[in-house]
């Protein structure tokens, strides 16, 4: 069962780029041949840069036909928002979410260029079993929870909704059981039904 976690995971990793010095209709025809809506461009060393968007093509200073002036540099949006593959999916989510991306750079720790992860990438944690989601949380829910004293959760996922019940060692633990059933990926949602605490 893979852990569906950090970005690494359901990135892409063959990514079409672009250096400073590519030209507008080679960045357009690019962006066609590969049914994109926005290209990394690299350094010579292979660092992001900067993107160069549908948005920046369209934004280009009418009257300006020089190669200098309509190469992916001058066009550019800079400095590119970008994520590390090690970053977690829920940051990945927010970061498109804040800038209103579909689409981030995937940098190592040189910013090297190293995937791209989309919006679609990311919705890949909802296509998981519920089988493995509901694994998954058990586990946590074993080895990270339960030993703080006697009590029992029974784990059912049913179209990535976690239903939760059984005994936990005091009232307490119920809201950190659910927040940590919320965290593994596919959850859609989770609903908990405990009895009373279980006696020491």
């Amino acid at each position: 069962m893979k852990h569906l976690r950090n970005v690494d995971d359901v990135m892409t990793h063959a990514v079409i780029s672009v250096d400073r010095g590519t030209a507008f209709k080679d960045i357009v025809e690019a962006l066609r041949m590969w049914n994109v809506s926005a290209l990394p461009v690299l350094d010579q060393g292979g660092q992001v840069v900067g993107v160069v968007s549908e948005a920046d093509l369209l934004l280009k200073p009418q009257g300006t036909d020089t190669a200098h002036d309509t190469a992916a540099e001058q066009l550019m949006t800079r400095p590119a928002v970008t994520v590390t593959k090690d970053a977690t999916i829920p940051t990945a989510a927010r970061l498109m979410a804040r800038g209103h991306l579909k689409r981030l750079p995937v940098v190592d720790g040189d910013g090297r260029l190293v995937g791209v992860v989309s919006r679609g990438n990311l919705l890949k944690v909802f296509l998981r079993p519920d089988e493995d989601i509901g694994a998954e949380i058990r586990e946590l829910l074993m080895y990270q929870l339960i030993p703080h004293g006697p009590g029992e959760v029974h784990v059912h996922v049913a179209n990535g909704i976690a239903y939760l019940n059984g005994s936990l060692p005091d009232h307490a633990m119920e809201d950190i059981v659910v927040r940590a059933a919320g965290t593994v990926p596919g959850v859609v949602d989770v609903k908990a039904d405990f009895t009373a605490p279980v006696s020491a």
